[in-house]
């Protein structure tokens, strides 16, 4: 067995030893998937959505609340 065979063994018996440790906890792993914030879609979809957000008739409210939940 080569050395490079051995490093993957040991990773794969960390990650297997870790798995069960957090499933003994009672975890269970989950993937999901969310928007790539580093593309420009993702920007100019955000920059429209704040603009839209600041020029409504009731941004004053809005900002309100959202400063009175993140107290």
């Amino acid at each position: 067995m080569t050395a490079e065979s051995n490093r993957r063994r040991d990773s794969r018996d960390k990650v297997k030893a870790y798995r069960q440790r957090m499933r003994a906890r009672g975890l269970r792993p989950i993937q999901i998937w969310v928007p790539d914030t580093r593309t420009a879609a993702f920007r100019a979809a955000a920059h429209a959505q704040s603009l839209a957000v600041a020029e409504s008739p009731q941004a004053d409210e809005d900002q309100a609340f959202v400063d009175a939940i993140s107290e």
